[in-house]
């Protein structure tokens, strides 16, 4: 029998379709063809064909731009928006408009053209993070930056283009509409119920169990009760905290595990599928409108979402902004969590 869930926090329907489920060992995922060692921008040694690194962990003593990296932070050759400019924010007729400004960055995550997160040392996946978190801390100075996005795609269903692990951070003049929604969300949340909206749904799934994949002292990774797509996981951090790039290193060491954690149950259950990972953050907040997020520490925690690109987006998703999953997050769950287990 299909079924229909509410997603707490945006509001969305999700269909739940078990008749259309696909077991897990039956999907099929495209591998994306290997790169060339002479056509690989960020193999060790290739430093000349990037732009100049913005920021990077490297051995004692070696100059930058060369050999001897462990994580690089580079701008993308072919950046969604430009760091160069001012806004001009101006009105044509009816619409607004401004340039294109902001940063896009690729942070190489390890010299090594095959080294996936989940294969990665623990200090390793902690230095990808701890690179994100300079770069954001950076970036969070640009008056002209209100939002800065960190994502991956891994594998060509996902949007990749090269191989070699990386992960990008677009910052822009702009909050996206759906960090606004959660934003509102939780604010509403909050000010009905005097309670976190994130914490209580952390509660509830702790308390259940049923959809939970994994658990350290810092972190809960779950299903969500309403997820999106089959297998979709949330990682939450335990302690309130609205700003990721306020994370300590604890911290950031206790999210590189649960997120090797994770990424090892998908591909040993899911034969190594293609994925998005995102980071939803604060908007920037600096004294100017300080007094408009008066309350943001409190109501909106930051968090992580990994979405497997195992199903079609099609005509019903844009037509009604509502999902179709054949698989519930139970189910899902019990086969993260047995390979988590056995892992």
């Amino acid at each position: 029998m299909p079924e229909l869930r509410k997603d707490p926090v945006g509001g969305r329907w999700v269909v739940f379709s078990p008749e259309r489920q696909i077991r897990p060992q039956r999907y099929h995922c495209v591998e994306m063809p290997a790169t060339r060692p002479e056509e690989d921008p960020f193999l060790e040694g290739h430093e000349a064909y990037t732009p100049p690194e913005l920021y990077a962990i490297r051995q004692n003593g070696v100059a930058p731009n060369g050999p001897g990296w462990q994580v690089r932070v580079v701008s993308n050759r072919f950046p969604a928006l430009r760091v160069e400019g001012d806004l001009d924010k101006e009105a044509v007729g009816f619409y607004d408009r401004m340039n294109g400004i902001g940063a896009h960055e690729v942070i190489v995550e390890t010299p090594h053209p095959n080294l996936v997160l989940e294969k990665q040392s623990l200090a390793g996946v902690t230095r990808v993070l701890e690179a994100c978190r300079a770069r954001m801390i950076d970036l969070s100075k640009d008056t002209r930056m209100h939002y800065a996005l960190i994502f991956k795609n891994h594998g060509p269903r996902a949007g990749a283009t090269l191989p070699h692990p990386h992960t990008q951070l677009i910052a822009m003049p702009v909050t996206p509409i759906v960090v606004k929604e959660k934003l509102v969300a939780a604010r509403a949340y909050y000010m009905g119920k005097d309670r976190n909206l994130f914490e209580d749904i952390l509660k509830a799934e702790r308390r259940t169990g049923d959809r939970v994949v994994f658990e350290n002292d810092g972190f809960t990774v779950f299903c969500p009760f309403a997820s999106r797509f089959p297998f979709e996981t949330c990682l939450m951090p335990r302690r309130q905290s609205a700003d990721f790039q306020n994370s300590s290193d604890g911290v950031l060491l206790l999210l590189a595990e649960a997120i090797q954690r994770v990424l090892g149950a998908y591909a040993s259950a899911l034969n190594q599928p293609d994925y998005n990972l995102i980071l939803h953050t604060a908007p920037f907040r600096r004294s100017r409108h300080q007094d408009a997020w008066t309350t943001l520490d409190a109501d909106f925690r930051w968090h992580i979402e990994i979405l497997p690109r195992l199903t079609e987006v099609a005509g019903f998703e844009f037509g009604t902004g509502f999902y179709i999953n054949p698989t519930l997050p139970e189910e899902a769950a019990n086969v993260l969590r047995e390979a988590v287990t056995n892992g």
